[in-house]
């Protein structure tokens, strides 16, 4: 466990916060006027080893080779010149703070952080974080790596559950259902939420989706039928040429049936906390050569062990020995479609994104999000 002081002076900043994986929705901007809730779980945190935020360079004042050295393999929009590290935790576990009202940038339906950090030190005055939460943006506080300091808090920190303990039923819990209710803010008639398609899953799908093309190698993939084939088949049938003979992805990961040997591709969960991608036990069997593709934990977890449908919201708790007998939740009226910025930052960093096909991929990825694919 940790807590977060400041740099200048010592003053305490945060609760005390365990390190997880960052979210692969982290920087994801979903919607016009979404209202999404908070990005982190109370009593965590999390850290973006690459820069991000102000100040932004354009691509054309980038060298080549230092974007190479920055694991940047193809042309985006910008880059950020910030310090690496910034460290994100929910906004209720910040304590001892100001807004600074002259960076309050944003206020379409709050503060977005484009104007730097916007939260100083209460106690000394510097400048110690930006308060996200404007519309479409996930709810957070980002800390500025050079203006905090981590320092441990005495007693034992809690150890990483095992795969094992992960899939047991208690820790089913953590399945991300496929789609939610989501609101806009501003509705003059109060809020009325919509069913969508989960943020989060097209998030993942994003990340997935650069991952799966990266290992096609320019041929078709397959998908395993039902939900997995409902999110990402659409996409790689579009972007994949339909000739030549097609490489074959499944999931894999803990309690899932063996891999057979013609499974080019795994899909498989990343750890929650450790952000490590599940391998196999036998370094030598079929999921060990297969292109692992990385899929957040409560994701996976519903792909490879599907419910019949996401719980309905309701009040109070339901007793263990209580069938349900709700009706299926409304699901989202359009196609499922991956978010189209986290696939361009997931490929630009593969280095698979140099192959010609790949890169033209990128290119015209406006034209494919115009197209419905994303």
């Amino acid at each position: 466990m940790f807590v977060f002081v400041c740099a200048g002076c010592g003053a305490r900043l945060t609760t005390q916060l365990s390190e997880v994986a960052l979210p692969v929705h982290a920087h994801q901007k979903y919607g016009n006027g979404t209202q999404l809730p908070v990005l982190m779980e109370s009593g965590t945190f999390a850290v973006d080893p690459e820069p991000w935020g102000p100040p932004w360079r354009p691509w054309s004042e980038i060298d080549p080779d230092e974007a190479s050295a920055r694991g940047i393999y193809a042309p985006l929009h910008a880059l950020s010149d910030s310090a690496p590290g910034a460290i994100v935790i929910a906004p209720g576990d910040v304590r001892g703070t100001l807004l600074i009202l002259e960076r309050s940038g944003g206020y379409c339906c709050g503060l977005d952080g484009a104007d730097g950090p916007n939260m100083t030190c209460e106690a000394c005055g510097l400048p110690v974080a930006s308060r996200i939460d404007d519309c479409s943006l996930w709810q957070a506080v980002w800390l500025a790596p050079n203006a905090v300091r981590r320092c441990p808090v005495d007693g034992a920190d809690a150890v990483p559950l095992s795969w094992e303990e992960l899939m047991t039923e208690g820790s089913r819990k953590s399945s991300t259902p496929p789609f939610e209710p989501l609101t806009r803010w501003g509705e003059r008639m109060g809020p009325h939420p919509w069913w969508s398609w989960s943020p989060q899953w097209e998030a993942a799908a994003g990340q997935a989706l650069a991952h799966l093309l990266a290992a096609s190698e320019g041929r078709p993939v397959t998908v395993p039928d039902g939900l997995t084939r409902e999110v990402l088949q659409r996409a790689l049938d579009a972007l994949l040429p339909a000739g030549p003979p097609a490489r074959r992805a499944v999931l894999a990961g803990p309690e899932c049936p063996a891999v057979g040997a013609d499974a080019d591709i795994v899909l498989v969960p990343t750890h929650p906390r450790t952000g490590k991608t599940w391998t196999p036990a036998d370094p030598a069997g079929p999921a060990a050569s297969a292109y692992p593709v990385p899929l957040p934990f409560g994701v996976w977890l519903w792909l490879a062990f599907p419910e019949p449908y996401p719980p309905v919201l309701a009040s109070g708790a339901i007793p263990d020995d209580v069938l349900r007998d709700d009706p299926p939740v409304p699901r989202p009226r359009h196609a499922f479609r991956a978010d189209p910025e986290v696939f361009r930052h997931t490929l630009a960093r593969l280095p698979a994104v140099r192959s010609p096909w790949l890169r033209e991929i990128l290119q015209n990825l406006t034209q494919h999000m115009r197209a419905g694919i994303f």
